[in-house]
């Protein structure tokens, strides 16, 4: 009966603070905190990140296809949504790539455009 009522008000809270359709997908999304303030949590925590990885240098021929590829990744996106007349939703975005030196077939990303890539995935 317990996790019934929690569920009960996280949905409740859900709601209350407002379900925004997500622009390519169409599905629903609930934002908790606002974008500006995740990004403001996000340029911090992407700064640390890298000051404790091994980042490629940026003249690595690798690290400047990751930067290459992804700001065309960044410029279709961008398109994408001033042609959809959502631009807002990448307003204020700071695009960094960066290339991990690290064997996990993994990348990520952060609000406001920080995306790392490890080398694994190359």
């Amino acid at each position: 009966m317990k996790k019934l009522i929690v569920l009960a008000i996280l949905a409740s809270i859900g709601f209350a603070m407002g379900c925004a359709k997500v622009p390519i997908s169409g599905r629903k999304q609930v934002n908790l905190l606002p974008e500006s303030q995740m990004m403001g949590m996000a340029n911090p925590a992407y700064a640390d990140f890298l000051s404790q990885s091994n980042v490629v240098n940026a003249s690595d021929r690798d690290a400047q296809m990751v930067k290459e590829v992804g700001e065309k990744i960044a410029d279709a996106v961008e398109k994408f949504l001033a042609d959809n007349h959502q631009s807002k939703r990448v307003e204020g975005f700071e695009w960094e790539f960066n290339l991990v030196n690290d064997p996990t077939v993994n990348a990520w990303c952060m609000p406001g455009g920080k995306i790392a890539v490890y080398t694994g995935i190359l």
